[in-house]
């Protein structure tokens, strides 16, 4: 009986313990500001960026994606089109890489700029580290999406419907977002789930 009582005391100590080390992150919520907006990253272009910078009078689009996520490559055509879409008609677009599971590996800094090559992107693609940007916004996955207009939040979640088969899309959900703000209208779907892998924080 002792020897039970020890380890659910044990267990209920290690789980209070690892509740505070690594505190349940809050979503960022509708409508709210972009935060900590003038923390700087090290783009791909070699310049230290912002997302107060970065950000249009129309907007910003941020995604927080990887080199190495299975999803974000599933995604990678619909990543490409949408960011173009956003540049194309003046709204701000940042692609931010918070995961640090392989910062010094595929997910360097160096391989970032490769990738961003490879997939001939023209947003921004920034090192976020030790996730700090991710903790800001409560982003947990890959790929994830966040768009402001001019005010706010107006849209957080997924790219679409059907990560696995972009020709099964039914509900383009970022697309028809990006298209309302670019109208100046509030996108009539806010918030979906993400679907995708843990953003992999520094233990």
């Amino acid at each position: 009986m002792k020897s039970v009582f020890t380890f659910f005391s044990l267990t209920i100590a290690l789980f209070i313990f690892t509740s505070f080390i690594n505190p349940p992150l809050t979503e960022l919520a509708l409508n709210s500001a972009i935060p900590i907006p003038d923390y700087k990253m090290k783009d791909v272009s070699g310049k230290q960026i912002s997302l107060g910078e970065s950000k249009t009078t129309k907007g910003l689009l941020v995604i927080f994606s990887c080199n190495t996520c299975p999803y974000v490559k599933l995604s990678e055509s619909r990543i490409k089109e949408y960011s173009d879409l956003c540049i194309a008609n003046g709204l701000g677009c940042v692609i931010v890489n918070s995961n640090e599971a392989q910062r010094s590996d595929e997910d360097s800094f160096d391989e970032m700029a490769k990738y961003y090559q490879s997939q001939n992107l023209k947003c921004s693609y920034s090192l976020d580290d030790k996730s700090q940007l991710a903790n800001a916004f409560g982003a947990t996955r890959t790929p994830q999406c966040f768009l402001f207009n001019n005010k706010g939040l107006v849209y957080k979640g997924a790219i679409d419907d059907n990560v696995k088969d972009p020709s099964a899309v039914k509900a383009p959900y970022l697309k028809d977002a990006i298209q309302a703000v670019i109208k100046g209208n509030t996108p009539t779907l806010q918030e979906t789930k993400s679907i995708g892998c843990t953003i992999k924080r520094v233990e």
